[in-house]
């Protein structure tokens, strides 16, 4: 065989193979960013002269890219509405108290939001539901974390939008003449999958570590100890309703610690009591629900709504249109130690609003106007920016900087769900492009005020858009050159006497395999052109081969490298590398059996 493939080379073959060998180098060694390492790609491929300039540089237009850069916006929008937080909390409370119930519900729920989504944003949701879900419970977090990431890689398998390997492969194949693959052209496979890995979490759950994990203590659904007032302003819709009902809305975002009416503690307990007007809520929150009450009119901060007409020095109309939250820390010695809140006076002092203070070990009662300040108090403070440079200039405080919180627009929430389903519709009916849908729905979560655009640009990760934008016309370098054809022909001379099923299987392997090494972007652009090129030799359609490839990329388990959302959990559930191992290995298997077998069945020969 190696005569053969040697005789077979061309000077192109060569000069893309020494392209490809650096790019690995670069990849594997981690001495360049991968961001870097595709334009670095992209570039050298114009100089080379293996692709003109423009084809070089197609991939930036690519539908796939445009895609990749519009899920992320548009998954920005769901988590700055708070839709994202509410299906976590609606997951958690359908979980029910047992640990199989839990997997039950957990798994194929978040493979069905990573089906939409990008899946790192669903493993970032849920890992503060499950954590506080196995705390409340006594469940051990580590039973927990592994099966939510590996559900949210697998989800990716039931729409092409969920990974942008398959985004990718849609444009290798369609490059090649083929037809693309639809929105949901893959969702028997993952629907199969997704079932499969649910079963096999289930029937062997006994396998999963049983570890506390080192963030077992942290606070309330991993938000943070920032305690605040909110209060309900004229006309809040939340005026009649029971607390019941506001915490099945916000009880996993935040806590709430005392209500006061008239300035009286209410009895507890809380939830069979109904909200009124003008009601005080303490309550521990999240930066982003601090954030969120500055602009939302149903809940607002107690001591901005406190301020009145009467607005503090430095706050006129135009002022308090620019106000942004900062936090502020209170230095050991500072003369504010011993005083409260309101003894202070931080309007009239220094011209800003004292709206929060986090404390360690610290919790609260009562109105946290008359809570004594303490050394090393934390307090999140609401004013326009050159206010600050007054307590900047104050010895009292230790530090000072801007409150890093994106506000939460709940209010907007049904319009981020609309904008989603109108998305998946237009784009799922083949009435309008998918780059164009989805880059429309981009456009209506920031033009609806869903996320502001600032934040929506913000949310666009540039590393797999990038790779897209590299691995596009690498692939089309590699068929140019002759490389995949070349590779096929060694394949196909191995594979003589193997059944299709062995073949694919074959394919299967070598992207779980190298999908360790590099991202599955990066793994579906240098297998996909081989695979396409293999299929005649593996009496297989096209389409089957390159989705093969793909489901590798995506969704093999054997180490947490080759899935960021493997990677987000490693910590938090105190995992080991060999409990992937252990675990995942098996399942990769039958996953790669399942997709042998259900791949060519799904796109047949012509």
């Amino acid at each position: 065989m190696g005569r053969l493939a040697m005789a077979a080379m061309t000077p192109a073959i060569t000069l893309f193979l020494s392209i490809l060998a650096g790019a690995l180098a670069l990849l594997v060694s981690g001495r360049v960013r991968i961001d870097l390492a595709a334009l670095l790609v992209i570039v050298v491929l114009a100089l080379s002269g293996l692709l003109p300039v423009r084809e070089a540089l197609a991939g930036f237009s690519s539908e796939a890219a445009i895609i990749t850069a519009s899920v992320f916006v548009i998954s920005a929008g769901l988590a700055a509405t708070g839709l994202a937080d509410r299906v976590g909390g609606w997951i958690g409370a359908l979980a029910g108290a047992s640990e199989w119930r839990t997997l039950l519900v957990v798994m194929p729920m978040v493979a069905l939001v990573a089906a939409f989504t990008h899946q790192l944003m669903v493993v970032a949701m849920m890992l503060p539901v499950l954590l506080h879900l196995a705390r409340a419970r006594g469940l051990s977090p580590s039973r927990l974390l592994m099966p939510m990431a590996f559900a949210a890689s697998l989800g990716t398998t039931l729409t092409i939008l969920g990974a942008p390997a398959f985004l990718l492969t849609s444009s290798l194949l369609h490059q090649g003449g083929l037809a693309p693959l639809g929105l949901f052209s893959i969702l028997p496979l993952g629907l199969a999958l997704t079932a499969l890995g649910t079963l096999y979490m289930l029937l062997l759950r006994w396998l999963l570590p049983r570890r506390t994990g080192p963030d077992a203590d942290m606070p309330l659904g991993g938000l943070g100890r920032y305690f605040t007032e909110i209060t309900l302003p004229a006309g809040s819709r939340w005026a009649g309703r029971t607390m019941e009902e506001f915490l099945a809305q916000y009880g996993s975002h935040l806590q709430v610690a005392d209500w006061l009416r008239d300035g009286v503690s209410l009895p507890r307990p809380f939830t069979p009591l109904a909200l009124l007007e003008g009601d005080v809520l303490l309550v521990q929150a999240s930066p982003e629900e601090i954030a969120s009450f500055v602009a939302q009119p149903d809940l607002v901060l107690h001591a901005v709504a406190q301020a009145g007409e009467a607005l503090p020095r430095g706050l006129d109309a135009r002022a308090q249109g620019q106000a942004r939250l900062f936090q502020a820390m209170l230095a050991p010695q500072s003369a504010l130690i011993g005083q409260t809140l309101a003894g202070v006076d931080f309007p009239a002092r220094f011209g800003v609003i004292a709206v929060g203070l986090w404390r360690r070990d610290g919790w609260f009662n009562g109105e946290l106007a008359q809570t004594q300040l303490q050394a090393g108090d934390l307090l999140v403070l609401w004013g326009p920016p050159k206010r600050f440079r007054n307590i900047a200039e104050y010895r009292g405080f230790l530090t000072l900087s801007p409150f890093q919180a994106d506000a939460r627009q709940r209010h907007k929430a049904r319009t981020a769900l609309i904008i989603l389903a109108l998305s998946v519709i237009a784009a799922g009916s083949g009435l309008v492009a998918p780059a164009l849908a989805f880059m429309g729905g981009a456009l209506a979560m920031m033009l609806s005020g869903c996320v502001p655009a600032d934040q929506g640009y913000r949310a666009i990760d540039l590393r797999p858009f990038l790779m897209i934008a590299a691995a596009i016309p690498l692939g089309v370098a590699m068929e140019r050159s002759g490389t995949a054809a070349w590779l096929a022909q060694g394949l196909g001379h191995v594979a003589q006497g193997y059944a299709p099923f062995a073949l694919l299987l074959l394919l299967f392997a070598a992207a779980a395999l190298l999908t360790q090494l590099l991202s599955d972007t990066a793994t579906a652009a240098l297998l996909v052109p081989v695979a396409i090129a293999f299929s005649g030799a593996a009496a297989v359609s096209p389409t089957a081969a390159a989705v093969t490839v793909t489901t590798g990329a995506v969704a093999a388990f054997l180490t947490p490298i080759g899935h960021h959302g493997s990677l987000l959990v490693l910590r938090a559930g105190n995992y080991r590398l060999h409990d992937f191992l252990l675990l995942g290995l098996p399942l990769t298997v039958l996953i790669g059996l399942v997709t042998a077998w259900i791949a060519p069945r799904l796109f047949p020969m012509l």
